[in-house]
């Protein structure tokens, strides 16, 4: 649409956040207008189009505004910039820097610029004149803190171009030309550092996205070894209020094999962010030996922002997390919690009078859920490289229901489940994953069961169904005991039921907070749970069940301690070696 021939309509319907706009032209579904309200312009995105009225979406509070006032269409989508400049910043859901912002609380209709373009970069190019490049062919590269930030061709250019001209290394601004392509038709086309995309539409500058096969390693035993998510895979983290959302992700955050992080904060309590806000610069990077957020994006949407915003919040971090992705790079995207995010789409459709689904939520709400998390991914690249977004949501159900829609729908999307049990949290069993009620369908996978045979051994996956189905015995042995009493039942119960306890305190329960036990590779999960099973596969003999609590409790206890020791140290051997001693006291014949 060209600049002289932007559509213009007049506000002839105010329902909170909606509003109903008689348009005197064309627009089309998803386009950005703003509402001048006595001179402020308040951005909103068009969800709707009935005829000459369109209704729009307010990124703002609009309060004090009336029928008759002035709307301008701008003709494009609701966009993102994309660049050099990203990292370490703490952006809101429309892409607004908020270190830029002054003040508490935000200001109505204050837009910030996204990325300083008169910043200087030192550039290497990477392609050279007479090449021919795509939509997302790498042309250079800068240091973005100690991440090789890749400059592309702009995704929107569509067929193939030739590079005919490349700025030499040097130091250039953002926003000056380091390339002219020229296109299909001939004419030549400057390309700057910076592109914007539209957020709702998914980047696919990739040649594949096959199924993915390659483990995720997070240093959590209960995931890595359980329920295992994969490099580009999809999990969700459902869990009511204090059983431990918050430490999880920051274990995932420090820990997973990842490049880079994004965390989209949309609709949280503001103190949850706040605490986001300063938690997050305080961690340490393992990996690195810096702070962690010096590779890590925060995308924040507190409560009482206006609702709209908390949907395009989760679209701007998905869209961030294609850019870094189309360079290769492995990014994990954290988002929390995506049941606010249902809830504003339930607070339109409300407001738009649609046929409401289940608990008042769109009738749409799994495909929309579905869309949102088939954008992550592994993939491989126009030049043969691999980059992959892994997407990890959690949802925060009413009251701990997991039967809710939002919980319902995300499982359907989902492929890793990670259920927190205020149950476990109760009885300080932490991480409070729920080991019966999550799963991991990847573990289906014959990609990922080869992946696993390869790099850890044959029998990994063996060994892991086996623990499980210890642990459903155990749980099924302590529901009889609970019912008839101790003596009630054979001891075989009672050994089924502390067999299972072995396996949840030594590989279920981590303690995030020790510098060991916090994170632990997969070399050592292998032999501890190797260990774990051929205790579970002792026969034990015992002369009455009295005797079977306090003698586990030793076992479990020589374990831990193992636990908190670094691996094959002396210590990690003396505890083995009691171990030991303990096991052959009571070994049956």
């Amino acid at each position: 649409m060209e600049e002289n021939k932007k559509t213009t309509g007049i506000v002839s319907g105010i329902i909170a956040n909606l509003v109903i706009v008689e348009i005197s032209g064309p627009v089309s579904q998803n386009e950005i207008c703003y509402i001048n309200l006595r001179g402020t312009r308040l951005m909103a995105e068009v969800i709707k189009v009935l005829g000459n009225k369109a209704y729009v979406q307010v990124f703002e509070s609009t309060r004090g505004l009336k029928i008759g006032e002035s709307v301008e269409f701008m003709g494009h989508m609701l966009e993102v910039t994309l660049g050099p400049g990203i990292l370490s910043r703490n952006f809101d859901g429309l892409q607004n820097d908020l270190d830029k912002m002054e003040g508490t609380f935000l200001r109505r209709g204050e837009y910030t610029a996204p990325i300083d373009t008169d910043q200087a970069w030192d550039f290497i190019p990477l392609a050279k004149p007479g090449d021919t490049v795509v939509a997302g062919s790498w042309l250079g590269e800068v240091k973005e803190n100690w991440i090789a930030h890749k400059i592309m061709v702009p995704f929107k250019f569509e067929g193939k171009y030739t590079v005919k001209q490349v700025q030499p290394a040097g130091t250039y601004k953002a926003s000056s030309a380091i390339a002219v392509l020229t296109g299909p038709d001939d004419r030549d086309y400057e390309v700057s550092m910076v592109q914007k995309w539209p957020v709702k539409i998914p980047v696919k500058a990739y040649t594949d996205k096959p199924r993915p096969f390659r483990l995720m390693e997070t240093g959590v035993r209960i995931i890595d070894t359980m329920n295992p998510i994969v490099e580009g895979g999809t999990g969700f983290i459902p869990g009511p209020f204090g059983s431990g959302k918050t430490v999880l992700q920051h274990a995932l955050s420090k820990q997973a094999e990842a490049d880079l992080i994004i965390v989209a904060a949309c609709g949280e309590r503001a103190n949850e962010v706040v605490e986001i806000f300063t938690e997050f610069p305080e961690l340490d990077d393992p990996r690195t030996g810096r702070k962690l957020m010096e590779r890590t994006t925060i995308i924040a949407n507190t409560s009482n922002m206006p609702v709209a915003a908390r949907e395009a919040s989760v679209y701007t971090a998905m869209t961030l997390g294609e850019y870094y992705r189309t360079m290769g790079l492995k990014v994990l995207l954290l988002a929390d919690s995506t049941s606010r995010w249902a809830q504003a789409l339930r607070e339109m459709s409300n407001r738009m009078e649609e046929l409401p689904g289940p608990d008042a939520f769109p009738m749409d709400l799994p495909a929309i859920i579905s869309s949102f998390y088939a954008r992550a991914g592994y993939v491989y690249l126009n030049n043969g490289s691999t980059g992959s977004i892994t997407f990890i949501g959690t949802v925060s159900p009413a009251g701990g229901n997991l039967k809710e829609p939002v919980t319902e729908s995300t499982k359907k999307a989902a492929r890793c489940f990670f259920a927190l049990s205020q149950q476990r949290a109760d009885s300080k069993r932490y991480p409070a994953v729920d080991p019966i009620d999550s799963y991991s369908k990847y573990l289906e996978y014959p990609e990922l069961q080869e992946y696993l045979a390869e790099n850890i051994s044959e029998d990994w996956l063996g060994n892991v169904l086996e623990a499980k189905n210890i642990l459903l015995r155990g749980k099924e042995a302590y529901e009889q005991i609970n019912i008839l009493g101790d003596d009630g039942v054979p001891i075989d119960y009672h050994l089924r039921y502390w067999k299972s306890e072995v396996i949840d305190f030594v590989i279920l329960q981590q303690d995030a907070f020790d510098k060991t036990d916090a994170s632990t590779p997969i070399k050592r999960q292998k032999y501890m749970l190797g260990k774990v099973l051929g205790v579970c596969n002792t026969g034990f003999s015992f002369e009455g069940f009295e005797e079977v609590n306090p003698y586990f409790k030793r076992i479990i206890n020589v374990f831990k301690q193992m636990n908190y020791s670094l691996f094959e140290s002396e210590d990690f051997k003396k505890y083995e070696a009691e171990l030991e001693e303990i096991i052959n006291e009571r070994k049956a014949a």
